[in-house]
């Protein structure tokens, strides 16, 4: 007998008028059953999740758009090594030209200022100290030489731009003053620098041990130059 009945017997309570009122116990719902809840929601409710896809389709006109991309790098691509293999064969054959000087002045990083100074732009300075005695002759053609043990200096500051020759045969220099002007100095037993290094009138840029002939020729371009005199160790234009 429960609870009810009991107590509806103690107040005296007829028992056949006492309604028993029963709650069930609603069983917690689980992790899984709330899952399953949360999904059917969804579903029905038309969540964007679960939309059904669509195909998506390509344009039709990018095709040809791609096609004429490729053409247009391929044939990019073909004028570069085009262009690589003329700048190859022309560093070959033809050292000079104008596109080798071109893309050499692009990797220096800087443009060659040109210098048109002529020979009689410049003043001439002895080629050998005051203190030597040296008989100095100049020839017909042009040619400057003297022998004695000495030091040689160069005519006109410039910069060294050759070293040619040995110390038994003698060494050949060649001193560049501007773009067309030079000098050329042969029959050097010792040179004092090297090809790049700067020159000056006042130091000297060579030696002479005074057993053979030293030559001087003032260079206009590849003609030998022959207006000048030397009259006591002094040079000057004529």
């Amino acid at each position: 007998m429960n609870d009810e009945i009991s107590y509806a017997e103690m107040l005296e309570i007829p028992v056949e008028t006492v309604t028993v009122n029963r709650k069930e116990k609603r069983r917690k719902a689980g992790l899984s059953d709330r899952l399953i809840e949360e999904v059917n929601g969804r579903v029905e409710t038309d969540d964007p999740l679960y939309a059904e896809s669509t195909m998506i389709g390509r344009d039709p006109k990018a095709r040809p758009r791609e096609k004429l991309m490729r053409r247009i790098l391929l044939c990019e691509f073909v004028a570069v090594c085009v262009l690589l293999a003329a700048i190859f064969l022309t560093n070959l054959f033809l050292e000079t030209s104008a596109i080798n000087t071109f893309v050499r002045g692009l990797f220096r990083g800087e443009t060659e200022t040109a210098d048109t100074r002529t020979y009689s732009d410049f003043t001439l300075s002895p080629v050998v100290s005051e203190g030597v005695e040296a008989d100095i002759a100049v020839s017909g053609t042009g040619v400057l030489s003297f022998t004695a043990k000495c030091s040689v200096y160069s005519p006109v500051q410039g910069k060294l731009e050759s070293v040619s020759g040995n110390a038994t045969t003698g060494y050949s220099i060649r001193i560049r003053h501007s773009d067309t002007f030079s000098t050329v100095i042969s029959g050097l037993d010792d040179v004092y620098g090297e090809a790049g290094d700067t020159v000056r009138t006042n130091i000297p840029v060579a030696y002479s041990d005074g057993e053979g002939e030293v030559r001087v020729m003032f260079m206009d371009g590849d003609t030998v130059l022959s207006c000048y005199t030397a009259a006591e160790g002094t040079l000057a234009w004529s």
